[in-house]
């Protein structure tokens, strides 16, 4: 399978707390309890900012469009109910660099992320595959 990941993700035996990694990538802790790391839930809104804000800055380098700093902020709303699933996201893109004729450049840029490049925001979509297995019990 093409782009196929591998992972891994154990209980600290510490309440909600989880130590994993993705490949020989870097350990993160997630934690229900968003005490020693980010719940899962607001991983998942940082991965879907983070994905959009490499896409921005990359498009925008590729344009030649100058850019000192890239700040990006969310707001988020999720459903008062189990499932609480995200309802609403809005992200605000804060850029330093950009001259006002290039605002269409920054604009394109958000835009290609979310319709095209950003896998983060195309796999919150409503076509998505989801499956789950259980080992060891």
């Amino acid at each position: 399978m093409s782009g196929a990941k591998e992972g891994i993700l154990r209980w600290t035996g510490e309440g909600l707390a989880f130590s994993g990694q993705i490949g020989s990538g870097p350990a993160v802790t997630i934690d229900g309890a968003a005490k020693a790391g980010p719940s899962s839930t607001d991983s998942l809104l940082l991965g879907l900012m983070g994905c959009m804000s490499i896409d921005v800055l990359m498009i925008l380098q590729k344009g030649r469009v100058s850019v000192n700093s890239l700040e990006t902020r969310a707001e988020a709303d999720r459903a008062p109910e189990a499932p609480r699933y995200f309802t609403r996201v809005r992200l605000t893109f804060v850029l330093d660099g950009p001259l006002p004729e290039e605002r269409p450049k920054v604009d394109r840029a958000i835009e290609l992320s979310r319709e095209k490049y950003c896998s983060v925001f195309h796999s919150l979509r409503s076509d998505l595959v989801f499956e789950t297995a259980v080992e060891g019990v």
